[in-house]
């Protein structure tokens, strides 16, 4: 064995625990820890033939890229819908790291890593309140999710054309229907061969909606004269968190056959809430469910979930598994994770997501979602009660769109640069009706009334400090 690596084997434990440490005090120190920093790039080091061993690389990160350490994870980082780490969360994330399971199996020789994926599944099947006719998985982000989702409706369209694409190809065009798609479905098309530019975008309720208009929708549906097609649904759009009419789509699965695909990365959440779950209604008829983990449910990075009806397990089958890996009668007595979605090699992403559900449960869900709704709500009061800004639509949950009064795009990319360069706030800037804007997104479950006080106090002195540079 390589002497140092020996000894970084007989240090172990102190290696980690420094590592620990490290780690500690990082997250003791969040809430001031700046959410921007001015990167300096430091001198690159070249790969020396003999390594320096686990404490001088600590050491090294330690003084070369630890100040550059932005609060991502803290409560005012309010960019990219991202979410924090519960004290649960990380206490499995770091076992999933050290017990490093090959997640696949749910039996033979295999770990119990599988059949706590299962289990996780089914928990949070109970937390949205869904049925049990679901099946899922876990996968590195909405993007995956979203393609193993359109991955599986992409086999289904193929069977009603009357061909197999997992092993043919496409040889004819999809249909896709949206009103407003995240960028990652839009993505997932392209990598799926079926086309970013097959979209068919229905029109929106009106300028500050993003909700499906269901009587265009239904006329976008007859003129394809019974042909099959995937409709890709908002659960929280990015930009305003508008639901489409999930009611009111179940019901047009009555009349028409056609694969439903739900966008719930963030928006799902509203189900653990009595006071938003109407907005899900009849979401439960989808044929397939987007969940990301690292926005609301505040697991480490890297992490989403997908719900499919049980009823297209083969249909996923056919998408996914290996070639060299046939089953052998119901696939679903052979359970492998690499047959059911697009990863081979993964990481045992739900531990944390059971560590976190199970230390916290329902209730715990409830409060976070409604204490950084209600959050977002009183920011929102503060953008439409200030003359320095203006909503650009309504609050509805946990997203605030806003802008400059008056302002060009010039100003407001102005304004947002100097707020994130102060180092308290980060926001990340949108369109939104032709008009640039800011979007604030409140998922982390550290947020409180405090972190909103910081935020407008900070708004107020950019506007002050551009207002006096302006004169």
């Amino acid at each position: 064995m390589n002497p140092i690596l020996k000894e970084d084997l007989q240090t172990i434990n102190k290696l980690l625990s420094d590592t620990l440490v490290q780690g500690l005090t990082y997250l003791s120190k969040l809430d001031e820890t700046p959410t921007s920093v001015d990167l300096i790039s430091p001198t690159e080091k070249n790969l020396s033939s003999v390594g320096v061993g686990g404490q001088e690389a600590l050491k090294e990160f330690i003084d070369r890229f630890e100040s550059f350490m932005v609060a991502s994870s803290g409560p005012r980082y309010w960019g990219f819908v991202t979410g924090g780490s519960t004290p649960a969360a990380l206490m499995g994330d770091l076992l999933a790291t050290i017990y490093d399971q090959n997640t696949q199996t749910t039996k033979g020789h295999g770990d119990v890593s599988a059949i706590v994926e299962f289990e996780t599944i089914r928990l949070l099947l109970e937390l949205f309140g869904l049925p049990d006719d679901f099946m899922g998985g876990f996968v590195t982000g909405a993007t995956m999710s979203n393609f193993t989702c359109l991955g599986a409706a992409r086999q289904w369209v193929g069977k009603r054309q009357g061909y197999d694409i997992a092993r043919s190809g496409l040889t004819e065009p999809i249909h896709i229907l949206s009103a407003v798609p995240h960028s990652s479905s839009i993505k997932a098309l392209s990598m799926l061969g079926i086309g970013s530019r097959q979209v068919t975008k229905i029109p929106t309720l009106g300028p500050t909606r993003e909700a499906i208009d269901m009587s265009q929708l239904e006329e976008a549906i007859l003129r394809l004269n019974g042909e099959p097609f995937i409709l890709i649904s908002s659960g929280g759009t990015v930009n305003t968190v508008d639901f489409d009419d999930m009611k009111a789509i179940s019901a047009l699965k009555e009349k028409h056959h056609f694969w439903w695909h739900i966008d719930a990365a963030f928006g799902g959440f509203a189900a653990i809430s009595p006071k938003y779950k109407h907005l899900l209604e009849g979401w439960e008829r989808a044929d397939s469910i987007t969940i990301d983990g690292h926005k609301w449910l505040n697991v480490p990075y890297e992490s989403a979930f997908f719900f499919t009806r049980k009823e297209h397990t083969l249909l996923q089958i056919e998408t996914f598994q290996n070639s060299n890996a046939p089953y052998l009668g119901d696939p679903n007595e052979n359970f492998n994770y690499l047959n059911f979605l697009p990863e081979n090699s993964r990481r045992f992403k739900a531990l944390a997501a059971w560590f976190t559900l199970r230390a916290y449960g329902k209730d715990g869900y409830q409060e976070i979602v409604e204490r950084t709704v209600n959050l977002a709500q009183e920011f929102g009061q503060f953008i439409t009660d200030s003359a320095a800004f203006e909503l650009l639509a309504p609050t509805r949950l946990n997203t605030v769109c806003f802008t400059l009064t008056n302002g060009s795009e010039k100003d407001v990319n102005a304004f947002l640069s100097q707020l994130n360069d102060r180092g308290k706030i980060f926001m990340t800037p949108t369109f939104f009706n032709g008009r640039a804007g800011i979007r604030a997104a409140l998922v982390n479950w550290r947020t409180t009334t405090e972190d909103v006080q910081i935020v407008k106090e900070e708004m107020n002195q950019v506007v002050q400090n551009l207002q006096s540079s302006a004169r």
